[in-house]
Order: structure tokens, then sequence, then C-alpha cells
């Protein structure tokens, strides 16, 4: 079990640097749309290609950070009832939901996006826009993304055995983050007490 506790480690890493990269790439895109809309409405000048390079980015962030939101605990979760069980229940909760539902689901589109991407790679398929841009960045996002979740998806199984055995605290509980406006929130709310 250490070593697959080594291994959700190293995942868990990668995943967390390339969500810390991300962040970047807001800041790009923003930059991006900017400079855009200056070129639109001051100069009335307009380019496709750096529109669907804009479009091209944000895919890439939503894309990439689909393992670092899984990471954080912070996908879209429905626990009215889970949040009232005992913890050893919502455990294996996640280990099932994960492994009958998230992995097969992510596997299966890698493997339906996989010969999508390589055909528009192949031809060197272009945009349908007059000066768009190569669409095979984009069609590769998919099957990335995808096994970005797979690798944090068997990190988050191989932790939540761990936990059911003892050897590591819940990793579904969230730890607060230590900058500023979470640091700063938690503790007005510990002062209140």
């Amino acid at each position: 079990m250490n070593i697959l506790l080594r291994l959700s480690k190293k995942i868990d890493a990668l995943n967390g640097w390339i969500g810390s990269a991300a962040l970047w790439l807001v800041l790009a895109v923003v930059l991006l749309s900017a400079f855009n809309a200056i070129m639109r409405y001051a100069f009335s000048y307009s380019s496709n290609a750096f529109l669907e390079a804009q479009w091209y980015l944000f895919g890439l962030i939503f894309m990439s950070c689909s393992g670092y939101t899984l990471l954080r605990n912070e996908h879209v979760r429905v626990d009215v009832l889970l949040s009232r069980m005992p913890k050893r229940v919502r455990l294996w909760v996640d280990i099932l939901g994960i492994f009958f539902f998230l992995l097969p689901m992510s596997i299966g589109i890698i493997a339906l996006s996989w010969p999508v991407f390589m055909h528009t790679f192949e031809t060197g398929e272009m945009s349908n826009s007059a000066g768009g841009l190569i669409v095979w960045p984009a069609r590769l996002m998919i099957p990335a993304g995808f096994f970005l979740l797979v690798l944090q998806g068997l990190s988050e199984l191989i932790k939540r055995i761990a936990c059911l055995k003892g050897l590591i605290p819940d990793p579904a509980e969230k730890t607060p983050v230590p900058d500023g406006e979470n640091s700063a929130a938690a503790t007005g709310k510990e002062e209140n007490k």
C-alpha cells in the first residue's frame, strides 16, 4: 500500500502543478480577450485566429483542471443524504463511484476522442473560419484532460482505500487554503466563536 500511496502523491503533485500553471492561462485568456476587444472597437480589426486562440486557451484551462478539481474535492456533489452518513459509508460511496462511474466514463471518452484527434492531426484539419487555427490542439485537449482525470481518480481511489485501512486521514475532508482571503475568513470565524 505504501508504493500505491507514493504513486498517489506523485499524481497529486502532477495535477497540483497543472492546476497552478492553469492560473497563468487564465491571465493569458483575459489579456487576449482584452486585446481582441481593443483591436475590434478601437481599430476596427478582428482576427478569427485570435478569437479561436482565446477559445483554445479556455478549453485548455477547463480540460487540464479536471484532475486538479477532483484533487481539491471541488467537483459537483449532491451530499444531501451522504453528508449525514458515517465516514466509512461516505468512503465506500466514493470508492464505488470512482470505480464504477468516473473511471469507466473517463476511459470511454478517451477511447472515443482519441481517434477523432488522430484524424484531425493526420489530415491537418483547419478551422472553417477564414484565418482560423489548426484544429488538432483543441481535439487533443479532450483525451488529455480525461487522462488527467483518470490519473486523479486512481489517486483518489488509493487514498480512500488507505483511509478505510486507517493508514491516512479522510482525503475528502477539506483543508483550509493558506492564502490571504481564506485564512482571513477562517481567522474571522475562529474569533467569532
